[in-house]
């Protein structure tokens, strides 16, 4: 793990590998290290950029206030001189699931010549419905007054399927250290930037870079309906459900999830 300064913030990156690039975003109300399994599977044949988003992990906010924001264009803004400041300028590929996929519509938006390809895992192209906007500033609240305690509790039956809480107590465990270890004013920010996030729909037939669509076949939050909907609106997508898994299908099957990855990353050439 390096420590990279970028925009008025600090960076917390993992870095491995030669070869294409591959910039991996993590969920909320993760870090990178959703992505551990996906970083050494695909190391051996590409650069690996794996950063924790502002406000997340070993990147805490510096200097924010209560009601600070964090916007999915600020972050996009962020990972682009994340790959400056690496002296990474071939365009590259961008997976990113559930807020990473918000992130990588806006890194679309504004810095398409970077991107080679997208990996979109389960995640939404929608904005939020005005009940969803009023439980994300609820939580917000709720961290700031409360900490982060209650959230995994509250989240993990969302962000797992019924089998994987069940059956993977290690992964359980893993994902409920990685929740707590984060920090109420960057979980609050984020929160409120997603509220605020744009509709990518419309912006859908335009993005004709080859993409990847992958999602959890138990997914209660980017459902498997709503994740084949975005790869058939897209000119040059591949969709792909992963058995066994829900929301975060990259962790509850990672051998098949890395290996659709590679399979799509071959292509690319």
């Amino acid at each position: 793990m390096k420590r990279v300064d970028v925009a008025d913030t600090t960076l917390a990156v993992r870095d491995q590998g030669h070869g294409s690039p591959v910039l991996f975003v993590h969920g909320f109300p993760l870090d990178g290290g959703m992505w551990n399994a996906q970083l050494a599977a695909l190391s051996a044949e590409h650069r690996v950029i794996v950063p924790d988003l502002r406000g997340f992990g070993g990147s805490p906010l510096q200097g924010a206030a209560d009601d600070t924001v964090t916007t999915m264009a600020q972050l996009a803004d962020d990972l682009a001189e994340l790959l400056a400041v690496l002296r990474i300028e071939e365009p590259l590929c961008l997976c990113g699931l559930s807020m990473g996929g918000y992130v990588a519509w806006e890194f679309w938006r504004r810095h398409r010549d970077r991107l080679s390809s997208l990996v979109l895992c389960d995640t939404r192209a929608a904005a939020d419905a005005p009940e969803a906007v009023e439980t994300r500033h609820t939580t917000a609240t709720r961290l700031l007054r409360d900490g982060v305690g209650f959230l995994a509790q509250a989240m993990l039956p969302k962000l797992l399927a019924p089998q994987t809480l069940r059956d993977e107590p290690g992964l359980v465990a893993e994902l409920t250290a990685m929740i707590e270890s984060n920090e109420p004013l960057g979980l609050a920010a984020a929160l409120r930037g997603m509220a605020e996030r744009a509709d990518a729909t419309p912006w859908l037939a335009d993005v004709e870079l080859p993409t990847l669509v992958v999602v959890g076949e138990h997914d209660q939050i980017s459902t498997v309906d709503e994740m084949r909907a975005i790869a058939a609106s897209l000119p040059n997508a591949r969709f792909v459900a992963v058995p066994g898994a829900g929301h975060m299908a990259p962790m509850e099957n990672a051998p098949l999830v890395c290996d659709e990855l590679l399979a799509f990353l071959g292509e690319q050439g």
